[in-house]
C-alpha cells in the first residue's frame, strides 16, 4: 500500500507552505525507458517515481501541491495521485508546454503560490530520509531561500557549491574543476521573491531557463541558506542512477524514513 509506514502527519505548521513538483522534461537520459512514458511515471521500488517527492511534501506537512508536467503525462499523473494521495492533500496540475528549464516551469506556479513560500522538488530527485527537519528550519526563517546540498562522488555532473570561511559563496553548474563535492540537490525552498528573480534572469544559450541564476540572486542578496542532506539521495535521471534508486527503494519498501532507522546503510 502507498501509505504503509507513513505514520502520523503533523498538521501544526509554523508557516504555511505550498509544494511544487516539477515533473516535465523529455527524459532523454533515460531512453529507451522513456520512449513512450514520462520518466516520473516509471516504477521505483513498488511505486511510480513521482510518489517519492510527493510523499516527502506530505510528510513535511504540506497540504497543497502543484504538479507541473507535460501534456502527454498529465492525465495519468492526475489519476494516480488523486487516487492514492488525494485524501490527504489537494492537488493542482499544470502543463508545461515545452521543456524550457526549471525556472520556466516554476514560473507557472506563481498564481498557485499566492505569495506563500514554496517547497520545490524536481520529480526525479529521490531521498529516503524525511526532509521535514529542513523544511521546519526554513519555516522558522520566514524569508529568503534554502538549498539542500549532498556530498557526491561525481561533482562534475551537478551544480556545485563553493564555500568561503564555512559560508556558501558560489554555485557553479557542472564545473570542470569543482570547488567542493557538495551538489545542489533538486530540493529548494523559496519565498515569494523567487518569481521576481526568475524574471530578472535569462535563459542560457541553449534555450533552457535554469534555476542556478535565481539561486545566485538570493545569494547576492544575502538571503540564501543551505543544509546538508542526510541519508540516501540520488538524481534518478540516468539509466544507472535510476536502477540504483529502484533497488534502494525496494530495500526500504518505499518508506520515507524518520529518525535513525536504516541509517547505517543509507549514508
Amino acid at each position: 500500500m502507498v501509505w504503509e509506514g507513513l505514520g502520523k502527519i503533523s498538521c501544526i505548521l509554523v508557516m504555511c507552505m505550498k509544494g511544487v513538483v516539477l515533473a516535465g522534461g523529455r527524459g532523454t537520459r533515460l531512453l529507451p525507458l522513456t520512449k513512450n512514458k514520462n520518466k516520473h511515471l516509471l516504477p521505483l521500488g513498488k511505486e511510480p517515481m513521482i510518489f517519492n517527492p510527493v510523499k516527502q511534501m506530505i510528510y513535511s506537512g504540506i497540504k497543497e501541491i502543484m504538479v507541473i508536467t507535460g501534456e502527454d503525462a498529465i492525465d495519468e499523473m492526475r489519476g494516480l495521485l488523486i487516487k492514492y494521495m488525494g485524501s490527504v492533500c489537494r492537488f493542482s496540475f499544470v502543463v508545461q508546454p515545452a521543456a524550457g528549464g526549471i525556472a520556466e516551469a516554476l514560473l507557472l506556479s506563481e498564481e498557485f503560490s499566492n505569495n506563500e513560500p514554496l517547497l520545490v522538488i524536481l520529480g526525479d530527485n529521490i531521498a529516503a530520509h524525511s526532509i521535514k527537519p529542513y523544511v521546519d528550519k526554513y519555516r522558522k526563517r520566514k524569508a529568503g531561500a534554502m538549498l539542500l546540498l549532498k556530498d557526491v562522488d561525481d561533482p562534475k555532473r551537478y551544480g556545485i557549491a563553493g564555500f568561503c570561511d564555512g559560508k556558501l559563496a558560489n554555485i557553479v553548474e557542472k564545473p570542470v574543476s569543482p570547488e567542493s563535492s557538495f551538489a545542489v540537490t533538486g530540493i529548494y525552498m523559496y519565498d515569494h521573491n523567487v518569481f521576481q528573480y526568475i524574471r530578472e534572469t535569462k535563459p542560457a544559450n541553449g534555450g533552457e531557463w535554469g534555476i542556478t541564476p535565481v539561486n545566485l540572486r538570493y545569494l547576492q542578496a544575502g538571503r540564501l541558506a543551505y543544509e546538508k542532506l542526510r541519508g540516501f539521495w540520488i538524481d534518478a535521471g540516468t539509466v544507472e542512477s535510476y536502477h540504483y534508486a529502484h533497488e534502494m527503494l525496494l530495500r526500504i519498501e518505499n518508506k520515507i524514513i524518520c529518525g535513525d532507522e536504516y541509517e547505517d546503510t543509507l549514508q
